[in-house]
């Protein structure tokens, strides 16, 4: 383990630093990522229709504000628009401390969602300005990990924290959670020679060229959106919704098992990702991708089981529930290190932050769809309907995968390594 984790670590050290600043970071999301539901409805006294509405307006915000974020990356460079966002990210999260209605829920929820709109692409376009494409694979790869290791130390710290008897314990961990924004902004402020603009000035206003039109024309980055738009609706937009309400409602598991098959997402991200950066290295990155949806068919069909087997043996059921989780996180470590590095080999350096921006903007638009369309389809078929969607949309989004293959270089399927030309033959003197 230790010998892969070296391997893993970027050559930079200012890339090390910028994963570390994830850690810190992602210990604090870790914090109150299970709770703000539970916040709003048990401690501030929101009905659940508001506080869903509060949380999915966040969603709706967000998801707006990243085209415009990708576009001042580009312009301004991603160091001048990451630092503002991480310090308003800081602010609205550490008040949500003093949320006492609704209005002021959606309010402080809109600061946040300012903040956090270009964070994720700006960090990324970053990470690939500090690394080459040989080693970016691997270093995406490690940030996933080492984003989902403090989410659950923060998770784990969290649970013994708060109560919704002792409302102050909440308003502790969004001030924890608000200062561990303000740790990565202090790492890049260490680091003055990272994150500025990445393209050359054009003629005009200096603004970057082509914008999101030549960015939809890019034909394969197109067809990478699609498999990530149809993979991430049956894939990680029915975790919230749809993996918790079959477990609960089909399989009648208690909801307890659902938080312990959420840890063991976690625990099999942290100690299968390494291993499955140094297997993929060097292998075709659409195979990668096809495997993803294969992998998550798979973890859907064990939920399925799930559902058929819970009136005979509770305890298989729990198990099954158990199961699709940790098979849904093996998914994850083949899907975080590839598609992250994909995007960026087929981005330039005019148009990278867009690039980034476009494919973090694939898991807010199918956070969208995936709640949307999971209640009706659960309530078909006791669930049975719901199940044969993602699993069927899963393999659809492996086929989507390998027709990909055909309109990469073999560099860009992360498949050759650039080949040095020959020395030229010194002339000979008569």
């Amino acid at each position: 383990m230790p010998n892969m984790l070296r391997r893993a670590l970027p050559r930079r050290p200012e890339a090390r630093w910028i994963l570390l600043g994830t850690l810190l970071s992602a210990i604090g999301r870790g914090l109150t990522l299970p709770f703000l539901f539970i916040y709003l409805t048990d401690v501030r006294g929101l009905t659940d229709t508001r506080a869903g509405l509060v949380i999915g307006w966040y969603g709706v915000v967000t998801l707006a504000l990243s085209p415009l974020g990708g576009t001042l990356i580009d312009r301004f460079g991603a160091r001048r628009v990451v630092l503002p966002c991480l310090l308003i990210e800081a602010v609205g999260t550490g008040s949500l401390s003093l949320v006492h209605s609704t209005g002021s829920a959606l309010l402080v929820m809109t600061v946040v969602a300012v903040g956090s709109s270009a964070v994720w692409s700006g960090q990324n376009t970053i990470l690939a300005s500090l690394t080459d494409d040989g080693e970016r694979q691997r270093v995406f790869g490690l940030n996933f990990a080492l984003l989902n290791l403090g989410i659950g130390i923060g998770g784990m710290t969290s649970g013994a924290i708060v109560d919704t008897a002792r409302p102050g314990t909440f308003q502790t961990v969004y001030l924890l959670d608000a200062i561990s924004y303000l740790m990565p902004a202090l790492i890049l402020l260490t680091l003055p020679g990272v994150g500025h603009r990445l393209g050359h000035r054009s003629a005009g206003d200096g603004s970057s060229s082509g914008g999101y039109l030549t960015v939809l024309r890019d034909r394969p980055f197109r067809r990478l959106v699609i498999f990530g738009l149809v993979l991430t609706t049956c894939g990680y937009a029915q975790v919230e919704v749809g993996f918790a309400a079959y477990a609960v409602r089909v399989a009648e598991v208690n909801p307890r098992v659902v938080a312990w098959a959420l840890a063991a997402n976690t625990v099999m991200i942290v100690l299968a990702q390494l291993l499955v950066i140094r297997r993929i290295e060097g292998r075709s990155r659409t195979g990668a991708l096809a495997v993803v949806g294969a992998v998550f068919a798979v973890a859907w069909l064990v939920l399925g089981v799930a559902g058929v087997v819970s009136t005979e043996n509770a305890l298989v059921a729990a198990l099954c529930v158990v199961a699709c989780s940790a098979i849904f996180g093996l998914g994850e470590t083949l899907l975080s290190p590839v598609m992250p590095a994909l995007t960026n080999a087929l981005a330039t350096d005019e148009l990278r932050g867009r690039y980034n921006a476009m494919s973090s903007m694939i898991f807010g638009i199918s956070g969208v769809i995936g709640p949307v369309t999971a209640g009706p389809l659960l309530g078909a078929a006791n669930g049975m309907v719901w199940v044969a969607v993602v699993v069927g949309g899963s393999l659809v989004a492996s086929l989507i995968a390998l027709s990909l293959r055909r309109l990469l270089s073999a560099e860009q399927d992360g498949l050759a390594t650039a080949i040095p030309a020959p020395p030229t033959p010194a002339p000979t003197v008569a």
